[in-house]
């Protein structure tokens, strides 16, 4: 498959989900407010792409998930870590007139667990206290045993 097919069959897909689910993440009044369920069954969603379509995708999965009584977990890696920094740059996504960034305060204000990986703060020259409220640096082993969790799914961008 041609480079520009894949593109196009992918923007076609994000944009779908987008708007299949834009109307029940941007009408937070309508939908119950959600929190962290005890169960485990959820999704540990790890983002490292510095596409901020691909991460406002994830985001909005996230919130999906999340509001149908699912728990979630954000790991932000790589260039995905800006995310989690104070004052980066946002671009804001239509239909919803969010960013992913928005997206991922939403989710910490809900109980999500958010963190970046262990090498992104030492190895971009910041500091936890760069980090957005809410926003932790991950522990390896605690990481690796949420994901082995049973019930819980792996997303990735």
């Amino acid at each position: 498959m041609s480079m520009f097919r894949k593109s196009m069959t992918a923007l076609a897909l994000t944009l779908a989900l987008l708007f299949s689910f834009g109307t029940s993440v941007n009408t937070a009044s309508a939908e119950p407010q959600a929190t962290v369920q005890s169960s485990n069954k959820g999704l540990f969603v790890i983002v490292t792409s510095d596409d901020s379509m691909a991460q406002m995708m994830a985001m909005v999965l996230s919130t999906q998930t999340l509001n149908q009584g699912r728990s979630v977990r954000v790991l932000l890696c790589g260039e995905a870590g800006e995310l989690a920094l104070k004052g980066s740059q946002e671009k804001m996504f239509k239909p919803l007139n969010k960013s992913p960034q928005m997206l991922l305060k939403g989710l910490i204000a809900k109980g999500v667990k958010v963190e970046v990986c262990p090498l992104y703060l030492p190895n971009t020259g910041k500091q936890p206290s760069d980090l957005i409220a809410g926003v932790t640096v991950a522990k390896p082993p605690v990481i690796a045993a949420a994901m082995a969790e049973e019930g819980i799914k792996l997303l990735t961008y």
